[in-house]
């Protein structure tokens, strides 16, 4: 029996987690599918022993200005459709230095105003797939095609630009596409890029988020699985002792560690001055009998030196722990996850109390292995941008999806970190229980089946579409 042939489509970094670093690729090629990566990034996955095609070429330029402007039309008419200003909050100022960019954004401006509303937005969705047919990066796409006759393309995320030729060639040729929709608060930031035949998705809640932004896909071309990003904390193997984690990082064995997670410059600008708070009150802590430690994870692409003067001033409390992710490029898109990161960011969750963030998905990492979280919900007096405030962040639309607002625990100023602290290192068992109800409501249970259940659905639409 002839073994079918799927491409998965990895048109940047972010999908590396999710299906390179789990046993996604083992469980299709147990099902009997020959497994290729057509790889557009720089990493080497023939290093990992799988098969792949490296993806040379790129998105033509006007394809991106159409795609700016598509996000900023959807983003309007998300505001007028749902009567919510909160949409305006996800558009991010572009870059106005030097004269071809303010060109492109005087383009990007112009193309926003002809295409306005649902009719102007189904014209920009055939302006994409029209523009990249233009490409030399479409041609060459479909002669790999031709050559390679896959029975069917995942795509790992559907954000990336430089996915819409090679699903759009995909297509052209009658060969089945889909996408995974790649993290929880995407949809109602207007990211969705790319038009393939086939969705999936997290749960049940994210499948209603997909038809409310996008009522033209079909229901049952939506597939509900989880996602595979959540895998690895039930992989026995990639854990360690504590005392082997705790030497191998030169960890204090007799302190509880406390882990602060960072977030990226634009998400927050004050991440330091919370890390000074948080390391201010533990020092207090700390004088009183207490034997607390932090573990300070970075926002893996901030190679900033905003952190700097909190590490060297609190270095006998903190222990800087640096992503082990890869630097393959200047950009922010160009540092990839790598597997041996995978290991330490499940490991240092395995061995710390609680995690510490702004808004992060760090709360569901945390959750699955019975430990709470903890949200920072307050302004900093000396604020790196007037414009900012964390109140702003937790009004995004993903956040809506708590139950009922008990999933972490909230720290809505500097004076409750000690007591609130306290409390989760005596008794977390009802947050937890509840931050359990909002992952379930997120993600499909149980999570470490999801790789599983797209392989199940990819089986089954391979065979209704031969």
């Amino acid at each position: 029996m002839k073994s079918k042939k799927i491409f998965i489509l990895l048109p940047d970094g972010v999908g590396l987690r999710n299906f390179a670093f789990t046993s996604f690729v083992k469980i299709g090629e147990q099902m009997g599918w020959n497994v290729i990566f057509w790889n557009q990034t720089p990493f080497d996955l023939t290093e990992l022993g799988y098969k792949e095609l490296k993806l040379h070429g790129k998105p033509r330029a006007y394809t991106d200005l159409l795609k700016r402007a598509k996000i900023n039309v959807e983003l309007n008419y998300f505001e007028k459709k749902f009567k919510d200003k909160v949409y305006q909050t996800y558009k991010f100022p572009s870059s106005n230095k030097g004269i071809k960019s303010k060109i492109k954004n005087t383009i990007v401006t112009q193309l926003t105003k002809i295409y306005k509303g649902e009719k102007g937005l189904q014209k920009l969705r055939g302006k994409l797939k029209a523009s990249e047919r233009k490409s030399a990066f479409y041609k060459h796409c479909k002669g790999v095609l031709e050559r390679e006759k896959p029975d069917f393309i995942f795509c790992t995320n559907q954000r990336p630009v430089n996915a819409i030729a090679p699903l759009t060639a995909a297509q052209d040729l009658g060969i089945p596409t889909s996408t995974f929709i790649f993290s929880w608060d995407n949809l109602p930031k207007a990211t969705m890029v790319v038009e393939p035949d086939f969705y999936f998705v997290w749960s049940e809640y994210m499948k209603d988020e997909l038809l409310t932004y996008y009522p033209f896909i079909k229901p049952d071309n939506i597939f509900i699985t989880g996602s595979p990003q959540f895998e690895p904390h039930f992989n026995l193997g990639l854990r360690k002792a504590r005392e082997d984690f705790f030497r191998e990082n030169n960890l204090n064995p007799v302190k509880e560690y406390i882990c602060f997670s960072g977030d990226d410059k634009t998400t927050s600008p004050d991440d330091p001055h919370y890390l000074r708070d948080v390391a201010t009150v533990i020092e207090k802590l700390n004088s009183n009998g207490e034997n607390i430690g932090i573990i300070f994870r970075r926002c893996p692409v901030d190679f900033s030196d905003r952190y700097d003067n909190v590490l060297n001033k609190y270095q006998n409390m903190i222990v800087s722990l640096v992503p082990k992710w890869k630097q393959v490029g200047e950009n922010w898109n160009a540092v990839i996850p790598t597997k041996e990161d995978l290991q330490l960011q499940i490991n240092t969750i395995l061995h710390t109390e609680a995690v510490i963030n702004l808004g992060s998905s760090m709360v569901f990492d945390y959750t699955l292995l019975n430990k709470p979280c903890l949200y920072l919900n307050y302004d900093v007096e000396k604020q790196m941008d007037s414009n900012w405030s964390s109140k702003k962040i937790y009004k995004f639309v993903h956040f809506r999806s708590m139950p009922n607002g008990k999933e972490v625990i909230w720290l809505n100023s500097k004076t409750e970190i000690a007591p609130k602290l306290n409390l989760i290192l005596t008794n977390s068992r009802e947050t937890v229980n509840h931050a359990k109800n909002w992952f379930k409501k997120i993600n499909l249970s149980p999570p470490e089946k999801a790789s599983e259940r797209i392989w199940e659905e990819i089986d089954k639409i391979a065979k209704k579409c031969t």
